[in-house]
């Protein structure tokens, strides 16, 4: 066969072919006329539906991936494992244990350094992942070495590096290393008590499956708003707010339901005083943020459609727009999820699609979209719309 670009009829007809099967056979097996296979075999036929292709799979006897060209390792795939080892190799390089010596002549200045991790982190909330994967390594390498310089001015950009690459690498699932980076940035934040909250947060995104780290999101919370909650700025109730979603999170995945709604009313109170449209420390906290978590919890605790009331709501707020697509998008994912709870795969592909039209990377980047993408596309009412994404990406 010539390669993944020919036409899936011109396929079928090959490898029923090298299977020595007549085209009335082939049709017998499939339980389809003749003249069904001829049409299909020619493109005069399209094959939109899953079922009919893994039914002609089986006859096949090929797996589903390969009757639609996707037998290689994506690129994607290759390229995202290529860049979480030079991310491992980045994090292993501990600058900060050779001493000064370790950091060179070529520190980059302290502006400069704080340009690259802002820009990293508006790639990230883009979601341009492999983007971000490619700017990583280097500027791990290059905030270690400031820090071993000059650990109170390199501090910041050390921690902010360190929590935006945990953040990919839960997007990567990678689960291990992203634990690393976000104890990594706990471990640079001790002594400065906003640093250590805004690490907590990816803390929290890593340990979400962890019932026990519910009690260090809400202590973290506790002490970066202190004891004026009443009076906390907009910069610190982000932080509290954040880790209040997390523990809420938290929570929910554990199935306490009641916990996770109290943390969730307490955050939402704090988002009434700060207001959409921020992004104070990279949380994006606000109202609307409070209601897509709500959605979050509500699908981890399995109430599909309490989670769609929500989701319908959350997404026609003025607050929706404001989002960075990065977090438009993964609610997107959460939304997919309720209404698969559901069997509603109509609105599950639909809801992908318009994830995968604002954040390509989010659904064809991360492991666990592919995942939703798959179970969407096996549904017995699949529209061809996913059926589509499912195919470019390899996961029928």
């Amino acid at each position: 066969m010539s390669g993944d670009h020919l036409p899936i009829g011109r396929r079928v007809a090959y490898l029923r072919v090298r299977r020595r099967l007549s085209q009335q056979t082939f049709a017998d097996r499939l339980g389809k006329s003749k003249s069904w296979v001829d049409k299909v075999e020619r493109g005069v036929r399209s094959l939109e539906r899953v079922s009919t292709i893994r039914d002609i799979a089986a006859v096949l006897r090929v797996d589903a991936a390969a009757l639609l060209g996707r037998d290689a390792q994506p690129v994607d795939a290759t390229r995202r494992a290529e860049g979480v080892v030079r991310i491992r190799a980045a994090l292993s390089t501990y600058a900060m244990a050779l001493g000064p010596s370790a950091a060179g002549r070529d520190v980059l200045p302290t502006d400069r350094l704080a340009r690259q991790v802002e820009h990293a982190w508006t790639t990230f909330q883009h979601a341009r992942y492999p983007q971000v994967v490619d700017l990583l390594p280097r500027l791990l390498v290059d905030v270690q070495r400031a820090h071993v310089q000059d650990s109170g001015a390199g501090r910041t950009a050390l921690v902010e590096t360190y929590r935006l690459t945990a953040s990919v690498l839960v997007k990567l699932n990678e689960s291990s290393l992203a634990w690393l980076a976000a104890d990594r940035a706990m471990s640079a934040a001790t002594g400065e008590r906003t640093l250590v909250a805004a690490a907590a947060v990816q803390l929290g995104q890593v340990l979400r499956a962890s019932s026990r780290a519910r009690s260090v999101m809400q202590a973290a919370a506790c002490r970066i708003v202190g004891d004026d909650s009443a009076g906390g700025t907009p910069q610190r109730l982000s932080l509290c707010g954040s880790l209040s979603i997390q523990a809420a999170l938290m929570a929910a995945r554990s199935g306490d339901d009641r916990a996770a709604g109290t943390l969730l009313d307490e955050a939402a109170e704090m988002a009434a005083r700060v207001g959409d449209g921020h992004d104070h420390h990279r949380t994006a906290f606000g109202p609307t943020a409070v209601e897509l978590a709500r959605v979050a919890a509500a699908v981890d605790l399995g109430n599909g459609h309490d989670a769609i009331v929500l989701h319908e709501t959350a997404t026609t707020r003025e607050g929706w727009r404001w989002l960075p697509v990065e977090h438009r998008a993964a609610h997107l994912l959460d939304a997919a999820r309720a209404y698969l709870q559901t069997d509603d795969a109509a609105n599950a592909a639909r809801v992908l699609v318009w994830a995968d039209r604002i954040a390509p990377a989010e659904v064809r980047y991360r492991p666990a979209a592919r995942d939703v993408v798959a179970q969407a596309a096996r549904a017995r009412d699949a529209p061809t719309t996913i059926t589509e994404l499912a195919g470019t990406l390899g996961v029928v």
